[in-house]
């Protein structure tokens, strides 16, 4: 319940707040927030909130929401941007801009806003159960319970739940249904207990500034030295071992994801199979993509051990599943001669060639999301920075915990930023489906 309360309302406040923000969205400082707040994993959020209002609801739901009206202010902006001019030319001179917006252009892209909206949900309800992982009452909570005291029925119950309410989730909720889910997840929410907040002064204030000038009044010459000096180690000792291994473990997944996604995409496509197969290449592929990579590598680690290998396969598996069904519904929209090859010939000299430009779109585009999972993996123990964020974090070290984070948040910007070029200098095109 937890998990689906947290999902709805923060799913529910992303999409409001993302939606206003898209309206003006064509500032730079607003498109720069938003770069930031969507650059920064929803873990790290919880961490962050964690220490100003503790196991809380609140916690829960702007750990969520946060991110995601980043996310969601960038898809709609864009949707606004590419509505279909032609209402706009035959609204009357003189119209108001509001009336414009809500009679001419908001029609036209209404639909693809309602469907992304669902997509964010089920994306929610992931980030949702991964929350508990940090502590709060969500299904990671309790799958990390059940397996670290042995209960492997109870593991495997959770997660034929979680695939059920991931599959279905079209199902329950439709625009007659959301006023009582909204009620209902209000409902169900713990009580988080009165606010205080001198914490939040106090973390924002004192905790977060670098150790040599937080109980300083004055800054000197030698206090900015120790300064510098506290940044330089924090840099040479933490930030560039956890660049490094974050790089390094993008990539490798970057590859695999690659690879797996062109092995995949088959399973549901009408080229290579019947309607039997495809039914159970469809089920594997969501029962994949429908597990958070931090579950799947949680239980792979703990089976291996704590390497880069359970990190890799968490990443690639989950990614290529996405991928292999984008993919597998485009493959089913090709024309192909009557007289078209078979078997492996039909997959390498008809179909690759055709839908590799927009296999490289989706992979590019996954690029930015597989370095937000690699940085925070490292809360399992992979040394990526997401390890030394938590480190950090357990060592109420808050201002180190801090520079990580916005180092994290930068590099993710850096790589969407670079993954766009490429995208934009091959002509690549993604779809709605992969925002």
């Amino acid at each position: 319940m937890m998990t689906l309360a947290f999902a709805i309302l923060g799913v529910a406040l992303a999409n409001f707040t993302g939606f206003l923000l898209a309206v003006i969205f064509h500032y730079r400082a607003v498109r720069v927030a938003c770069a930031f707040v969507r650059a920064v994993h929803e873990l790290f959020w919880a961490l962050i909130f964690l220490q100003i209002f503790g196991l809380t609801a609140l916690t829960g739901v702007l750990a969520i929401a946060i991110p995601y009206s980043g996310i969601c202010a960038k898809v709609y902006a864009e949707l606004l941007e590419e509505a279909d001019p032609a209402p706009m030319q035959a609204i009357p001179n003189g119209t108001s801009i509001v009336s414009l917006f809500f009679y001419a252009k908001l029609p036209g892209v209404w639909s693809n806003v309602k469907t992304y909206s669902f997509y964010r949900l089920e994306c929610g309800l992931r980030s949702s159960a991964v929350l508990g992982f940090v502590g709060l009452p969500t299904l990671g909570f309790y799958l990390e319970t059940a397996y670290k005291e042995g209960l492997y029925s109870d593991l495997s119950a959770l997660l034929i739940v979680f695939y059920v309410l991931i599959s279905t989730v079209r199902k329950w909720m439709r625009r007659e249904t959301i006023p009582v889910l909204l009620i209902a997840a209000c409902v169900v929410l713990p009580e988080s207990g009165a606010m205080t907040w001198s914490n939040a002064w106090r973390f924002f204030a004192h905790d977060i500034m670098p150790t040599p000038i937080r109980n300083v009044e004055t800054i000197t010459i030698p206090i900015m030295l120790e300064t510098w000096f506290w940044f330089q180690t924090l840099i040479l000792n933490e930030a560039l071992p956890g660049i490094l291994n974050t790089i390094v473990l993008t990539m490798i997944a970057l590859a695999a994801t690659g690879i797996l996604s062109l092995l995949f995409f088959p399973l549901i496509s009408s080229l290579f199979f019947g309607p039997k197969s495809r039914l159970a290449g469809h089920t594997i592929l969501v029962v994949i993509r429908s597990t958070p990579e931090y579950v799947i590598a949680f239980v792979l680690l703990q089976l291996l051990g704590p390497s880069m290998f359970p990190a890799v396969v968490a990443l690639s598996f989950h990614n290529a599943a996405i991928i292999g069904h984008l993919i597998g519904n485009f493959s089913n929209h090709l024309r192909l001669r009557p007289d078209r090859s078979k078997g492996i010939n039909l997959y390498s000299y008809e179909t690759l060639p055709r839908i590799y430009p927009q296999f490289l779109a989706f992979l590019f585009y996954r690029w930015e999301v597989i370095f937000r999972e690699t940085a925070i993996l490292g809360i399992l123990g992979v040394k990526t920075l997401g390890f030394f964020v938590d480190s950090a974090f357990a060592d109420i070290r808050f201002d180190r915990a801090i520079v990580l984070i916005i180092i994290t948040a930068l590099l993710n910007i850096f790589i969407d930023i670079l993954s766009r070029s490429i995208r934009s200098r091959l002509r690549l095109q993604t779809s709605l489906d992969t925002h």
